[in-house]
């Protein structure tokens, strides 16, 4: 039986089964140039690793506020970045003094 793995947007990632694993380790270990890591090798890069986006240079503070519903839908109608958009936009007005 093939195993998926389903993405939060629906798509599907076939994995591979244990022989398929078996037979691409063998063929890595067989090529003295791609030697994959030891568990050693990686205890001693694990540390190093940081995951997800990077630290920001500038700490925002995290703020709760009341909108109204139909202002919400409409910026999250504008897509990914939403919140970013706002906070140009915010910033914009107190830029020009209006706010």
């Amino acid at each position: 039986m093939q195993k998926y793995l389903t993405l939060r947007d629906g798509r599907k990632i076939l994995l591979n089964t244990p022989e398929e694993d078996a037979q691409i380790t063998a063929a890595a270990m067989s090529d003295p140039d791609a030697q994959p890591l030891t568990d050693e090798e990686w205890a001693l890069v694990l540390p190093t690793v940081r995951r997800g986006r990077p630290p920001s240079e500038v700490k925002r503070p995290m703020v709760s506020m009341r909108l109204d519903p139909d202002l919400v839908a409409h910026l999250r109608a504008s897509g990914k970045g939403w919140q970013t958009k706002l906070n140009a936009a915010v910033r914009t007005l107190v830029e020009q003094g209006r706010l």
